[in-house]
């Protein structure tokens, strides 16, 4: 059973896993036309890192999971989305925690690096590498997939597995598709060289969406990268190398 609680007027579904004399904050954000459950429930990420010693607090964006749903453009994109994440820390008191986000929400996370630094102990970027600095083409169609009557009548590839996705999430599709369609505030190179916290930057050695973890963390002055092995995008979130990666990665900041 998920809580709730306001961010600015928007209604944020959230879990918060405490075990005894826990170590430290684990904040996870998941990706586009996910939620919580899929995301880090399923693939075991929230066992895992409880039975590491870590509370863990994850939220539904808005827009998916049993978050509240929004119809406009304008109440999306990633730095506003970042704020619910904030807001979200200052409602449970937590002062700084560490941050994983998966694809887009390893977007949200780097923008709650950016204006929030010192909320963040570290940072994890599962899911997108350099693709964070370029920015993802080709939004149109997976926008124009959601919207449409049927999965059948989506012949493009790659939307027809996002929209088979937020069919398997059981997702609304008004909504993600404002999500996507939301101006999409860049990263630059220069940009992500300011974020100073460690970083870990894990993507999928098949992963085209994300595209390679070891350029992105070439521009960031305290990253690593992890390349997780034989994984596509679809596929990487759940894998063991990562979540030992991850594990390892938490296990040497302070």
């Amino acid at each position: 059973m998920m809580k709730t609680f306001d961010s600015d007027g928007v209604r944020i579904a959230y879990i918060d896993e405490k075990p005894a004399d826990a170590r430290a904050t684990v904040l996870l954000i998941h990706g586009f036309a996910s939620n919580t459950s899929t995301n880090w429930g399923a693939t075991g990420w929230i066992r895992e890192l409880v039975h590491a010693g870590y509370r863990v607090v994850a939220y539904d964006n808005r827009g998916h999971g049993e978050s509240e749903k929004l119809y406009e453009l304008a109440d999306y994109g990633a730095p506003a989305m970042s704020e619910d994440a904030r807001r979200l820390l200052d409602h449970l008191d937590i002062p700084a925690a560490h941050v994983m986000g998966y694809s887009m929400g390893a977007r949200i996370t780097a923008f709650l690096t950016l204006r929030h630094p010192h909320r963040v102990t570290s940072a994890v970027f599962g899911g997108l590498g350099i693709n964070m600095v370029r920015g993802m083409a080709g939004t149109g169609p997976i926008a124009h997939a959601l919207e449409a009557p049927s999965i059948d009548d989506v012949k493009n590839p790659t939307a027809r597995t996002f929209r088979a996705f937020a069919e398997q999430t059981k997702s609304d599709l008004r909504a993600l598709a404002a999500c996507i369609r939301s101006a999409r505030e860049p990263i630059t190179a220069e940009t992500v060289a300011k974020i100073t916290c460690p970083v870990l930057v894990a993507v999928g050695s098949g992963d085209v969406v994300g595209g390679s973890a070891a350029d992105l963390a070439a521009l960031i002055p305290n990253a690593q990268a992890f390349v997780i092995p034989d994984r596509d995008h679809m596929k990487a979130v759940g894998d063991r190398t990562y979540k030992a990666a991850v594990l390892e990665f938490l296990g040497r900041q302070p």
